[in-house]
């Protein structure tokens, strides 16, 4: 009888532990790499004020010239300083940098890191035909 009981703990325990990991697996699923155009770009940021631009270029790039309401975070800090930067992981974040290759890097780490709602703007800022500003 108690070896009947232990054993369906047990079951139960597994069960559990298999539902769990359920969640997590379509959590991570949706943090999914996506890339978007500068049109959706601006779409979204109208649409959304709480959202955060990322600029992942150097300072020096940024001073020159950035889009309105971009946050600097070069990639090369992205890393070490995203969880400070970017405390809420399910925030929607869109990246670019000049070109798309270094904010296709950052959107991908973002991502492995837990960020869940991340896109790369396609082109970066060299497609971007909206205002920018200057430091």
């Amino acid at each position: 009888m108690k070896t009947n009981l232990l054993i369906a703990i047990g079951l139960l325990i597994a069960f559990a532990g298999c539902a769990q990991t359920g969640k997590q697996d379509s959590k991570t699923k949706n943090a999914e790499y996506r890339k978007i155009s500068a049109a959706e770009a601006k779409k979204m940021l109208d649409e959304n004020p709480n959202a955060t631009l990322l600029d992942v270029r150097t300072e020096a790039e940024f001073k020159e010239k950035h889009i309105p309401r971009a946050l600097l975070l070069p990639l090369n800090e992205v890393e070490n300083k995203a969880a400070t930067v970017l405390p809420d992981k399910n925030a929607l974040i869109l990246v670019y940098c000049r070109s798309g290759r270094r904010s296709n890097t950052a959107a991908n780490l973002l991502i492995s890191m837990g960020y869940t709602n991340v896109y790369d703007m396609e082109g970066g800022i060299i497609a971007w035909p909206y205002e920018t500003g200057t430091d």
